[in-house]
């Protein structure tokens, strides 16, 4: 699959049949609240114009359960399937229309017509219940943890042979530091370990993530895997 950083802990996937996209944070709703939240980097209105198959919610925070950028593919009229962790399944089926709002705790699992099958993990965070999610193209194995500390009974949850695993690196509001992202993307034995959650609303850079199987994304393109 094409895997694209929509920044923050945004991700589009790509496949010949299905766009899902996670967690997309496309506006400046967490700065228009606070000023210190104010995005750092201008949002590419290609991808509100898009028309997403799949958006994973991993949890009900305004940077991952965004409103404003949400109103962009949930209309009254539009037919997207929105799979989400419990408490941002509550918050955004008030969309209404003829979407498909699946509530996606740990452990359940979710298969598109095209066959990407979608599991949700367990996740550490501020958010009860926030999930990870691993997605599964038949192909490779991609790994989401969302929003998380590091908890030793989130790996009982992982399957082996993860191919990409992507995960927060900026030790705020309940999420890995980078320290414990390094140590957490080494217990995975994920073959690459792409950083996020930086650079959006401070002046954080990657460079401390120093997994020697990293690969560092730049916002808005297609991340090397």
């Amino acid at each position: 699959m094409k895997v694209t950083w929509l920044g923050q802990a945004g991700l589009l996937f790509e496949g010949k049949q299905v766009k899902i996209m996670v967690d997309p944070y496309l506006s400046d709703a967490c700065g228009e609240k606070n000023p210190q939240s104010h995005r750092r980097i201008s949002v590419d209105r290609r991808f509100l114009e898009m028309t997403p198959d799949v958006i994973i919610l991993t949890h009900d925070h305004p940077d991952h359960t965004d409103e404003q950028t949400l109103s962009h593919f949930l209309s009254a009229e539009s037919n997207v399937t929105v799979l989400a962790a419990p408490n941002a399944w509550e918050h955004v089926r008030t969309f209404g229309g003829k979407n498909n709002y699946v509530r996606l705790s740990r452990h359940t699992e979710w298969t598109h017509a095209s066959g990407v099958r979608v599991i949700a993990v367990r996740a550490e965070h501020s958010d009860p219940t926030a999930i990870g999610i691993i997605l599964d193209d038949g192909k490779k194995k991609y790994y989401v943890t969302g929003d998380t500390l590091y908890n030793t009974e989130i790996f009982e949850d992982l399957p082996d042979a993860i191919n990409t695993v992507f995960l927060p690196i900026n030790g705020k509001g309940n999420n890995l530091n980078v320290t414990d992202a390094v140590r957490f993307a080494e217990r995975t034995k994920a073959k690459h370990a792409v950083p996020l959650h930086y650079g959006m609303m401070d002046d954080l850079t990657p460079e401390n993530f120093t997994c020697e199987n990293r690969v560092i994304a730049t916002v808005y393109q297609e991340i090397p895997l």
